[in-house]
Parts: C-alpha cells; structure tokens; sequence
C-alpha cells in the first residue's frame, strides 16, 4: 500500500508542477505583448506642449529622392528677404579630409509627384488643448507634401521657430582672452572668415553675437563647446596629431569645474566642426561623440560616429560678397557642369564616363576660367563626393541658381528636416553615373527642370552667411537644427 500512496503522491506533485508552469508561460506571453511606451518620445517645452514622435526607422535608407530624411520632423521657414551684408570671400581650396570611397546600392528616382503617406497620426504636434498645429490633422496629414512648396511643413515649423527664439537658451562655456589657446576657443573677428571651412567660424561669430546666449548656466537648454577642430588643426602646438588629446583634457576640465556634463553625460552640449577631422577628433572623448549633438559638414550616415537622428549636418558654404547672380534658365545652354580633383573613385568614374561629352561638361582639375561662368551657364552643377560626402559645391551651385545633382551616397544633407531636397535638387546613386545624361534630359524634357530651377531660388537665402544672423538664414536653420536635438528632461541639482 506504502508504495502506491508514494506514487500517486509523486504523480499529483508532476500535475502541480506542469500546471504552474503552463500558466507563468501564458503570463509572460501576455506581458511581452504590451506595446511599449518607448516607442513614443515625449520631448516636453518650456511651455508644456508635447512633440510626440515615433521612433527613427533606419530600415529603409534614403535614396527615393521623394523619402530624404524621413525620419525626423519636418518644418518649414517662411521665405524672407536678404538684410544686413553678406560676408566676404576667403581664400581656401575644394575638398575635404579622408575617407574610404563608399559605393552606394541605391536606385535613381527623379524627383517631383507625391510623398507616401508614411507619417501617422501620432506624428502630427499636439498643442494646447489638445489640437493639431497648423497644416496637421489628427483625422489625416492634409497637404504633406505641396508639389510647389520647398519645404515639409511650413506651418509646423513656423509655430516651432517662434517658439524656438522666445524660449532656447544657449549656455557658452566662459574663457579668458588670456587663455594660451584663445585662438581655439574663441571666434576671430580680426577679419571675415572664407574657404571651405568657414562656416565652423561664421556660426561661432553668429552665436556669441544672438540673443539666444545666456550668462545663467542654470537656465540654459543647451552648452555650446567652444573649441574650434580647423583652428586646433591650423595650431602648431596641436596640429592633426594633438586634437584628440586637447578634446580629450577640455572635456576633463569641465566635468571637474563644472557640474552641467556630468548630469547628462553631455547629451545636452554640442559643437560644431566643418573639417573632416572633427569625425575622429572625439575619440578619446567617446561621451562626445556617443552623448553629444555634433553639428558638422561631414554628415555620411554610413560612416562611424555620425548619428543622424543626434547629430545633423551644416552646409559648406563659400561665401560670396553681394546678392545671388541671376540667370533665366533659357539661358542655361549646358545640361551639367563639373569641375575638381580626382580624389575619389566617384569622381573619376565621373570623368571617365563623360569626359568627351558636349553636353555635361566635365573637368578633371580646377578650370582656369571663372568657375562662375560655368555655374551660370549651366542648368544642373554637379556634386560629386571626394574625400568626403561633402564639399562647397552645393552651396555654389545654389549661390548660382544652378540645380544642385547630388553624387554623393549616404550623404544626410543639411537641413532635410525642415527643407524637401527633391523640391530643388537631384539624388542621383553613385551607381548610375552612366545614366546621368538619360535621367537630367528627361528632368529637362518633362518641364520640371523649371519648377526645380525656380525653387533653387527660393531656398538661396537659407544657405547664405550674414554679418549680423538675419532670420531663416544658414545660422537660423542650424539653430532650428539644434533645437529639434535639445534634451527632453532638464535635470535641476539641487545647488542651482
């Protein structure tokens, strides 16, 4: 009898046993298939509106020239005229650091027709009383994107910019004139910056001279770091070799001096670099380069150390004394220009290619000619990478009136959260350079040459420097940048 009671006691305990489990399995079942709340960011403003946002998608890259940069929120400027002087030219030469050549697998699409509908309702801004801005709905995103218009959302981003200089407020870390490196860390104004890397100096000159800066740490939504890459670069006592170690002492220096890094771990600092170096001169400061906004010009968002959902990018602008030159597209007999070194594969495929063309125009070295005549002559320029996804071309050909062709894969152009690039541009893939003439003559053929033409004209004033920063100027539009980065959560100590 003893041994019965033990089995069938045993066989009970199994039967317990399976069932505990069997209802734990069904629980975490039901628990991992909650949604979860981060998929939403709530980034909440001074004044208690909410931006709610899903997260990024990096599953589809770009290169549907209709689909640049979506994943961030678009806003639009309002078009405005030029006050104040335009900064004089400097000298400099075209190109940029170093990099391995990246061939992108992306496919050609010309630009114009509809945006998918790719944005949700959730995307659209909830304001006060619980009402979409402007042009959104929470029934439907009326008008995303208007065939005629180079912007977005003009509408959203007018409320945000507005919104953006009541309340953003900029913290510059303080130095001495004496310091022995006054000349990193402070913006000359001994003379009027130019060349290719001058907008690393102009939007130094431009910010200290804002009203967005603060002498009241505690009140700040962001710290600026002050250190400039092309100076450090250009001093003898840092040269290339030494920047890495100045980042790396500098950040040091101000955890230990002052308490704002050390609550974020620096995600609500940033700096600005327009030379390529600035990539790798974070990497003994890795909190920099993982935690920090980098606004630079070398923006691949192939390469390491470049986050387009953190960081974003700021144009290499040449400045040019004056109003933009004036064209009639009539009169734009070229169907495309080149002109620059061979300093990447891209480019000698390029050449290669159409070398012997009457139709593109293309040049393996710097024209002895003005290159201006060439930019006024023709209807698209050509940027093509070299060393780095970025060179000045862009802004010359905008300067220019000219339809910027864009040839560099990876390349998360400047402003694509505010600005729709297939508007007024061209994305063409590295891969099809061999199609280039088919795909500009068909552009050229259907009439929306014309429509891109006229628009590169309207965008001419957010790519232009300013003694003084004039609104919706490259300054403003870096800001605006800036600002959509700010953090979500200030962090009171309890000593402020």
């Amino acid at each position: 009898m003893a041994p019965m009671v033990l089995k069938t006691s045993f066989k009970g305990l199994f039967l317990m046993t399976s069932c505990t489990l069997i209802t734990l399995k069904v629980t975490f079942f039901f628990i991992t298939s909650i949604p979860s709340t981060s998929k939403l960011m709530i980034h909440e403003h001074d004044d208690h509106q909410f931006d709610m946002k899903p997260p990024v998608d990096r599953s589809a890259k770009i290169y549907n020239p209709h689909m640049i940069s979506t994943h961030r929120q678009y806003e639009q400027p309002t078009t405005s005229t030029h006050v104040g002087g335009v900064l004089q030219p400097g000298d400099g030469s075209i190109g940029g650091g170093s990099s391995p050549e990246v061939t992108g697998t992306r496919q050609w699409q010309k630009g114009g027709g509809k945006l998918p509908n790719m944005i949700k309702t959730s995307e659209a801004v909830v304001h006060e009383g619980g009402q979409p801005s402007g042009g959104s709905s929470m029934s439907s995103i009326k008008g995303f994107l208007n065939d005629n218009e180079v912007y977005h959302d003009k509408d959203i981003f007018m409320e945000n910019y507005k919104q953006m200089n009541r309340s953003l407020k900029i913290y510059i870390y303080q130095h001495q004139k004496t310091d022995p490196y006054a000349n990193v860390l402070f913006p000359s104004t001994r003379s009027l910056p130019g060349g290719n890397y001058a907008s690393e100096s102009y939007f130094k000159i431009a910010l200290s001279r804002s009203h967005f800066i603060t002498q009241n740490a505690s009140e700040a939504d962001l710290f600026f770091l002050p250190f400039s890459i092309a100076s450090m670069r250009a001093d003898k006592r840092i040269g290339i070799d030494g920047i890495k170690n100045f980042v790396k002492d500098y950040i040091s220096t101000i955890r230990r001096k002052y308490p704002f890094w050390n609550r974020t771990g620096g995600a609500d600092h940033f700096y600005v670099a327009c030379h390529s170096i600035g990539r790798t001169a974070m990497d003994k400061a890795s909190e920099v380069k993982i935690n920090a906004i980098q606004i630079v010009c070398s923006s691949s968002y192939f390469l390491q150390g470049y986050n387009a959902h953190k960081d974003a990018s700021i144009p290499q602008i040449w400045p040019r004394p004056g109003a933009p030159p004036t064209r009639h597209p009539s009169k734009r007999e070229m169907l495309a220009f080149y002109a620059g070194g061979m300093n990447s594969r891209v480019r000698e495929s390029l050449v290669r290619t159409w070398i012997n063309d009457t139709e593109i125009d293309v040049h393996q070295s710097r024209l002895k000619t003005p290159y201006s005549d060439s930019l006024l002559r023709s209807k698209f320029c050509l940027h093509v990478k070299g060393f780095e996804v970025n060179t000045a071309r862009v802004g010359d050909a905008i300067y220019y009136g000219c339809v910027p062709v864009v040839l560099a894969d990876h390349y998360d152009l400047p402003f694509t959260d505010i600005l729709n690039w297939s508007r007024f541009s061209v994305v063409v893939s590295t891969e099809d350079i061999r199609f280039l003439k088919k795909i500009l003559k068909e552009i050229v053929d259907s009439d929306e040459y014309v429509m891109l033409q006229k628009n590169v004209i309207k965008v001419q004033n957010h790519f232009q420097w300013h003694k003084k920063p004039v609104d919706f100027d490259t300054f403003y539009m870096v800001m605006y940048e800036v600002w959509l980065r700010r953090s979500s959560i200030r962090i009171h100590l309890f000593n402020e």
